[in-house]
């Protein structure tokens, strides 16, 4: 019997294969500025927090927001010009078509001078011309208003874009200092993603072999967790494997070096 037990033991250690790996955050990310201008404030009292809608870092938009006051402005007077000159073409239009049928009525009478039926003629060419040079300015005003519109989008999304923060994320760091001028692509701060852990190991290629059919064990125990991830092509770093990711659990404390152990589920005692 103690024979047996020794052999099972034994066939447990051949199968099974030990990794380390320090639990990190699921993601750590980098956040970098969209926009130019100065940092007016950083919370730094947040580091090592659990982030709200709260605004960690901000950045000048005194400019900004006076641009947008008057976009909003220009966009108001315009559209307000736009419905009056839609009015004026709708009585253009009415008056070139009455003129176009008093026309029509005397073209052809003998009765009339052809100074007069030219008199007529010339009166619905020019009112013509002022339909068409209404309809060419009603264009231009949409076409204005277009771009106030679009500069307005810009402009808001430039305000939010200087008011940083990072909701459920966890601040690791703040990488500028208030008075720093930025630009877009700045570093800003470094947060993370601590709702679940993720443990990072680099296998051979015998050790993808049969994976599904095994246990995973952290610090001796056995878990319900499988590989997350894995990729198929060789690591650039550690030639010749494989890397693989286990998101776990949220740990108490992260970073902590655990021992990682495949075994097959059949010789499991």
């Amino acid at each position: 019997m103690k024979i047996i037990l020794v052999l099972l033991f034994t066939c447990t250690i051949v199968f099974s294969k030990v990794y380390y790996s320090k639990i990190e955050p699921y993601e750590m990310r980098t956040i970098a500025s969209n926009v130019s201008g100065v940092v007016l404030f950083t919370d730094d009292n947040l580091i090592g927090k659990k982030l709200s809608e709260k605004v960690f870092i901000k950045i000048d938009s005194e400019l900004d927001e006076d641009e947008l006051q008057a976009v909003n402005k220009k966009l108001a007077y315009q559209q307000k010009t736009l419905l009056l000159d839609e009015k004026v073409l709708k009585n253009l239009w009415q008056m070139l078509l009455r003129k176009k049928e008093n026309y029509e009525k005397i073209k052809n009478l003998k009765i009339k001078s052809s100074r007069e039926k030219d008199k007529e003629f010339y009166d619905v060419i020019s009112s013509e011309n002022s339909y068409l040079a209404t309809q060419k300015e009603i264009n231009s005003l949409k076409i204005n208003i277009a771009d106030l519109q679009l500069r307005k989008q810009q402009l808001i999304k430039n305000i939010k874009d200087k008011k940083i923060n990072a909701k459920n994320f966890i601040l690791y760091d703040i990488l500028v200092k208030a008075g720093q001028t930025v630009s877009p692509s700045t570093p800003l701060a470094k947060v993370a993603d601590v709702s679940k852990g993720l443990l990072t190991i680099y296998l051979d290629e015998d050790d993808l072999k049969g994976l599904a059919n095994k246990s995973i064990f952290i610090d001796g125990k056995k878990t319900h967790y499988k590989i997350s991830r894995i990729s198929y092509i060789a690591d650039e770093k550690n030639i010749s494997k494989y890397k693989a990711q286990i998101i776990v659990d949220t740990p108490k404390v992260f970073s902590t070096l655990e021992k990682i152990e495949f075994k097959e589920r059949k010789n499991e005692k």
